[in-house]
């Protein structure tokens, strides 16, 4: 979208001066060290994001596997999909096409069945030739691989692009193609980690790698690339061990692309939709999210925030929804506070205050403490606080005033950095009180 909305403004030929400047901006923020920024995020954040990619992929790709046009949006394609599968009973080659995509799935689920020898070959390129070989031999009337000229889609930027450079629009748009697509691709690095237990990402250098690759994109007048979860997970599965499994996936499309696009274009569509669905149906963690229910309800919740709103809206939304949402939770277990109150009938009425003491719970605290009756003397004990932030402070301020107004005698507070107005007659301020 954000591509689509460049050209609309600036036109096709600055699409490589914006990608150049983007793949430039990623190399230098690699080398100031700033990918590793990026590993800040929650688990439970990175699962949704998994979960919601695969929940998009899914709906996405039963379109082309029943011959019809997917919508835009998310929410469109879940909309649309009853609609779609009546339209496709009454089709015949819908009907074909959605078949031979369910015998890809079913290939793929069951390819792990198969003898020792014959799982050498990798399931999914033994589901897509198995499709192949049925369509061409049935005669199937689906639709396959379109494959055009290679060397006639690269299209270099005019120099007289580069004077927008110095017009803030063209600059605002570089900087959001550069934020989104360091994120996109941290974000699928940090959840394709959770994938395996090979090495980690090195976080700057992959910015680096990547600033890279767009730089040379802008070059060639080419889309600007960014890491996806899908083909990562496609890797993982298949047994792959290194990152050199990323360099082959580009290498092999090259050649092909380049030397081989009469076979490519023998592919049948739905036959490629079912290994994406089998794909997207791995994303989506449906017995880790029950146990996770089960034991942090909490984190399934953000859990499924995450998912639902990559669906609703983009996977960079939703990732900072979720991201927000996990940090609302942090801080709301964070203000972990305790008040106990020791009345015994007569004296002054005791009110300790234990833990962390933030703006999430000044309710429970200012509540607690107007209930303490107004003609009794009151001694507020502080000292089990580990933290008292500003609001909270002014807020006991406040009551103790209060209290000390309608009372018969002031609160006597225990605590190390309360000011005077808390403070007992003839005592300093802040001073702890018996």
């Amino acid at each position: 979208m954000l591509v689509f909305e460049a050209v609309k403004e600036f036109g096709l030929p600055a699409l490589g001066v914006i990608v150049l400047a983007t793949g430039l901006l990623q190399v230098l923020m690699g080398a100031f060290r700033l990918g590793r920024y990026f590993r800040a995020i929650s688990v439970s954040v990175v699962e949704g994001m998994l979960a919601g990619i695969g929940l998009v992929l899914i709906a996405g790709q039963l379109y082309p596997a029943m011959a019809a046009k997917a919508p835009d949006s998310g929410l469109g394609k879940m909309a649309g999909l009853p609609r779609a599968f009546v339209d496709a009973l009454g089709d015949g080659p819908a009907l074909a096409s959605l078949a031979l995509c369910a015998g890809t799935v079913a290939v793929l689920v069951l390819w792990r069945l198969a003898p020792a020898r014959v799982r050498t070959v990798p399931g999914p390129l033994a589901a897509v030739g198995l499709a192949t070989a049925a369509a061409a031999v049935l005669g199937l009337p689906v639709a396959t691989v379109e494959v055009k000229g290679l060397l006639g889609s690269v299209q270099p930027p005019p120099l007289s692009e580069f004077a927008g450079l110095a017009g803030p629009g063209l600059l605002g748009t570089i900087v959001a193609f550069t934020l989104i697509a360091s994120a996109e691709s941290l974000f699928s690095a940090a959840a394709v980690d959770r994938l395996h237990d090979g090495p980690r990402t090195a976080y700057d250098k992959e910015l680096i790698a990547q600033g890279a690759g767009n730089t040379v994109c802008g070059l060639l007048g080419a889309l600007p690339m960014t890491a996806v979860i899908v083909r990562s997970a496609a890797n993982v599965q298949a047994g792959a061990r290194t990152k050199a499994s990323r360099v082959l996936h580009g290498v092999w499309l090259l050649l092909f692309a380049a030397l081989l696009p009469g076979v490519l274009a023998l592919i049948p569509i739905p036959a490629l939709a079912g290994v994406l669905i089998h794909a997207g149906a791995k994303l989506v963690p449906v017995r880790a999210l029950a146990a996770l229910w089960r034991e942090h309800r909490g984190e399934a919740l953000i859990l499924g925030v995450t998912a639902v709103s990559i669906v609703a809206v983009s996977m960079f939304e939703g990732v900072l929804i979720g991201l927000a949402l996990a940090v609302v939770k942090t801080a709301w277990e964070a203000s972990h506070l305790r008040l106990e109150v020791v009345d015994k009938g007569a004296g002054p009425v005791e009110a300790h205050l234990s833990g962390n003491a933030t703006f999430l719970r000044l309710p429970k605290i200012l509540d607690s403490l107007e209930s303490l009756p107004q003609d009794r003397p009151v001694r507020l004990d502080l000292s089990g606080l580990h933290h008292l932030d500003h609001a909270c402070r002014k807020a006991l301020e406040n009551w103790a005033e209060r209290h000390s107004a309608a009372g018969t005698e002031p609160v006597r507070v225990t605590a190390p950095a309360l000011p005077a107005a808390r403070s007992a007659p003839g005592e300093p301020a802040g001073a702890p009180t018996a």
